[in-house]
């Protein structure tokens, strides 16, 4: 059914349904601690808007190199606890004044194992886009150095300069082999658009899927997230030379917008539209990786978010695809 009406309303029911499990998974906690010996999060309901990321990001920042370093993900942490899983800017103030005063421990009382599982939720979901990094630069004699900065250091998955459009349709139903649902945000642009890894990470899979077409999966360097990309460019859906193992930093082009995808004959059209499926898988043991209960969160308020921070990349003469800004992880190299 293509009724944007029906859409719409299939997706608030599963956010409603995927609040209440969270609330559920959350209170249980309040009885069996995450960080008993062999158990792990199960499920994850992430509901952080741009706008509680961007007020707690501000505040990290800004603190970065003050006596007491607010963390992003702890000041969302806290806010979702007081906010039933969906933090907002006055939580995210009001989690920033227990952390300047009597700290989370001993505001929240028996509800502090609560802020412990949405730490761990929200450290797996964020925990790579925000940190140290370095650009190079060239100064006034054409000597080059390298900047180093605090602060957002992943990056949209469409690279600078060219547009897109997309939609929380996280959750929509889709029919192509079996009945299920949507675990990812389209983002609808130009045919052969470079795709950029949105973190530094390793290619874990490469090539034909029947259902995301050419397609990349990288997984971060900490191995909480994996990173989907699908319905790249038929013909040439890859950036040269990119090869399963493969260590990639964040911004560098993988790979081309197209519509591959939906047969199980290799570099075929059957998507209507041009756009690239952008999910994101959190890990907490290996034996979610692939099973059936694997852990997709909505990522379109991290798209929001990321749009800010887009990586500017040029093809050179040779055809291969290079950044404008080298650039280096800080965190990672220091790892």
């Amino acid at each position: 059914m293509n009724n944007p009406a029906f859409h719409k309303l299939s997706h608030e029911v599963v956010k409603v349904k995927c609040r209440i499990l969270a609330i559920f998974f959350a209170l249980c906690l309040l009885i069996v601690p995450v960080s008993a010996e062999g158990d792990y999060i199960h499920w994850v309901d992430f509901n952080c808007s741009m706008e509680a990321m961007e007020k707690a990001l501000s505040l990290d920042v800004q603190s970065f190199e003050e006596e007491q370093h607010l963390s992003w993900i702890s000041l969302l942490a806290l806010a979702a606890v007081y906010t039933g899983g969906v933090p907002t800017p006055d939580a995210v103030n009001r989690a920033a004044k227990v952390f300047a005063g009597e700290g989370p421990e001993a505001a929240l009382g028996e509800n502090y194992k609560t802020y412990l599982y949405y730490e761990q939720a929200y450290t797996a979901a964020l925990g790579g886009l925000v940190g140290s990094y370095a650009v190079e630069l060239e100064d006034e004699n054409g000597n080059r150095y390298w900047q180093p900065s605090y602060g957002l250091k992943a990056f949209s998955p469409i690279a600078a300069g060219y547009g897109y459009s997309h939609c929380d349709d996280f959750g929509v139903g889709r029919s192509y082999g079996f009945r299920r649902k949507h675990l990812g945000n389209d983002l609808m642009g130009g045919l052969g658009t470079p795709i950029v890894a949105v973190e530094s990470g390793t290619v874990e899979a490469m090539g034909w899927n029947q259902y995301g077409g050419w397609r990349v999966g990288i997984r971060s360097q900490d191995k909480k997230r994996y990173y989907y990309y699908a319905h790249l460019q038929k013909d040439r859906p890859f950036a040269p030379g990119l090869q399963e193992g493969d260590q990639v930093q964040a911004g560098q082009v993988i790979g081309f917008m197209g519509r591959t995808g939906y047969s199980t004959r290799e570099n075929v059209n059957n998507i209507e539209t041009v756009h690239l499926h952008f999910g994101l898988e959190l890990i907490f043991d290996e034996s979610q990786k692939e099973c059936n209960s694997e852990i997709w969160i909505d990522v379109y308020q991290i798209v929001r978010l990321l749009s800010r921070h887009r990586s500017s990349v040029f093809k050179d003469g040779e055809g291969n695809w290079k950044r404008v800004y080298a650039y280096k992880d800080l965190d990672a190299a220091e790892g």
